[in-house]
């Protein structure tokens, strides 16, 4: 049986959103992405194009709506993106690990949001091997995975 986190990654379509001005850009979970099929868009306040795509400054601007948004953020703007995701009715999200506060944890539970918390999304986005490999062995034999 697929976990919570393993899960997450069933739907279709994502916004992966960073803030490439102030922390890079995660574009191994947006690649990883791609690579699957899934409809997956660039979501950069401060960029027109991630990995040659363009980019849109937030989830309002997006040409369609989304099932769900992973979130790669500086910490201190989690909070706000938690709840612009609720406010574009975005009700799954994955909150990249040690990015979540206690307020977007919090605005995330008052909006009655899905959150996956304190993990790396690409240890579950990249398949194969990979340097993420390891990691994810480990998690699995802990039964953390």
């Amino acid at each position: 049986m697929p976990s919570e986190c393993e899960r997450f990654w069933e739907r279709e379509s994502y916004a992966v959103v960073g803030h490439g001005a102030k922390r890079a850009f995660p574009k191994i979970t947006y690649n990883a992405l791609k690579k699957r099929g899934k409809t997956v868009y660039a979501v950069d306040p401060g960029a027109e194009t991630v990995e040659g795509d363009q980019a849109w400054a937030d989830f309002a601007a997006l040409p369609a709506k989304v099932d769900a948004a992973v979130l790669e953020l500086p910490k201190e703007e989690t909070a706000d993106w938690v709840a612009k995701a609720a406010d574009a009715g975005i009700t799954e999200i994955w909150l990249h690990q040690m990015t979540d506060t206690p307020e977007a944890l919090a605005a995330a539970k008052e909006r009655g949001l899905n959150v996956v918390t304190g993990h790396c999304a690409v240890m579950y986005n990249e398949p194969g091997l990979s340097m993420h490999a390891p990691h994810r062995w480990i998690w699995k034999l802990l039964g953390k995975y």
